[in-house]
């Protein structure tokens, strides 16, 4: 291995490890601590659905910004950002006197995330762009299972210490990871390398270019602007995808336990199941990513969440549920692992972040209110069936399925017409 991949392959750890608290907290936390909230609170289960919906509202106003600063600041000086963020908002939440401010904890949380996912992911592109599936699937591997190892730790910490302790525990550990992460997380062209090493990074961007432009004649080659992006059909098929699947994804946190407690099961059994698969296929579907392409193995995935959600509202044992959560989870886990290595290869790296940040104000403002927010509300209504909720996040995994199949790149004899005025090569 050359010095140079060391360098890549350190910051692909550390943006890795970065990422890791976010997941845990975002994917763990509202759907183990939400009984206690609901408790502590004296709140209904809509309330507690509304929390995801805050994370998601600050992912898709930040996600845009953190990717245009991370550009400016770089990806060290990102992480530590979003690590402040992330301790504030640990802090606000041992204060909590009120759901809402649980609110605040949660729409912080997705802020801090903003600031750690998107910078990792194009730092890790950038470091590897001939195996973006693989380097962006580790990261989002790490984003996901994170919670599926944490939450049966939290559960335990949270009987053995108590609620305020336990997130003191929680700030100093993020405090230690993500600044020892901060140091070896940096881009290509802001670390610090030779002059070989920069000779060979510079080699393998001009053999990637030529190999693409030689296998790859009717597309447009290089890097999208902004502008260009949002002129394109594949723009929106991605981000129509990420407002139904994302939607239908993020519920199942909240869903898994709040079914299963319903039936008097044990809500953590189903919680983790969703985020094993959750993180697993992030890296499964990272790879067949590089093997196959993102439309298929996100059909396929998508398809599966699908049939997971319309077989729910059948089953009442805890271990059926556990594996139709697991369904949905790794359906979850792929829209996330496909989304990087698709942009990127659609729109190109120089404006992955500003892009990738665009595409998640989907998730963010869209799916989000017709996610938790909506279901919420549909249970409140409904008198607490799930039924109608399952029927129609199902129905958002088969829109989802077909959408992601007409995200390509777009042919030089559309361009024109599409006013993609070429890429910068």
């Amino acid at each position: 291995m050359s010095s140079r991949d060391k360098k890549g392959w350190l910051s692909v750890l550390g943006c890795s490890a970065a990422i890791f608290w976010s997941g845990a907290l975002i994917f763990g936390y509202p759907g183990l601590m939400g009984p206690y909230w609901q408790k502590l609170f004296e709140v209904d289960a809509g309330a507690i659905g509304r929390i995801l919906t805050f994370v998601l509202i600050s992912l898709g106003f930040f996600m845009f910004f953190a990717g245009k600063w991370h550009m400016k600041i770089g990806t060290n000086n990102s992480i530590r950002v979003g690590t402040f963020i992330l301790i504030v908002s640990l802090l606000i939440l041992n204060y909590a006197q009120n759901i809402y401010m649980v609110y605040i904890w949660a729409f912080l949380n997705g802020t801090a995330s903003c600031f750690i996912y998107v910078p990792g992911l194009a730092t890790v592109q950038k470091w590897f762009p001939q195996r973006r599936g693989l380097v962006s699937g580790i990261v989002n591997l790490v984003f996901g299972i994170s919670a599926a190892i944490m939450s049966p730790i939290f559960n335990v910490m949270f009987h053995s210490f108590g609620y305020t302790m336990m997130n003191y525990v929680v700030i100093v550990l993020v405090l230690i990871v993500n600044l020892l992460a901060s140091l070896v997380s940096e881009m290509p062209e802001k670390a610090k390398l030779t002059d070989a090493e920069k000779a060979e990074h510079e080699n393998l961007l001009a053999s990637i270019q030529a190999k693409a432009a030689k296998s790859s004649q009717n597309q447009v080659m290089g890097s999208f602007t902004v502008t260009e992006a949002l002129k394109t059909k594949s723009f929106w098929f991605i981000w129509l995808t990420w407002a139904l699947m994302g939607a239908a994804g993020i519920n199942m946190v909240s869903l898994s336990v709040n079914y299963s407690v319903s039936l008097g099961l044990a809500g953590v059994v189903a919680l983790t199941a969703f985020n094993i698969t959750n993180g697993l296929s992030r890296i499964i579907a990272g790879i067949l990513t590089d093997l196959i392409g993102g439309n298929l193995t996100g059909c396929f995935a998508f398809a599966l969440a699908a049939i997971g959600y319309f077989l729910l509202p059948e089953f009442t044992s805890i271990t059926g549920i556990a594996v139709l959560a697991a369904f949905v989870g790794f359906a979850f886990g792929t829209l996330f692992a496909i989304t990087a290595p698709m942009a990127s290869g659609i729109f190109g790296l120089e404006n992955f972040g500003m892009i990738f940040g665009l595409i998640f104000s989907a998730y963010g403002f869209v799916g989000g209110l017709i996610g938790p927010a909506l279901s919420g509300y549909i249970l409140k209504t409904n008198g607490g069936n799930f039924t109608p909720v399952f029927i129609y996040l199902g129905v958002f995994c088969l829109l989802s399925a077909f959408f992601i199949m007409f995200a390509r790149p777009i042919p030089i004899k559309q361009a024109g017409t599409e006013q993609v005025q070429g890429a910068k090569a």
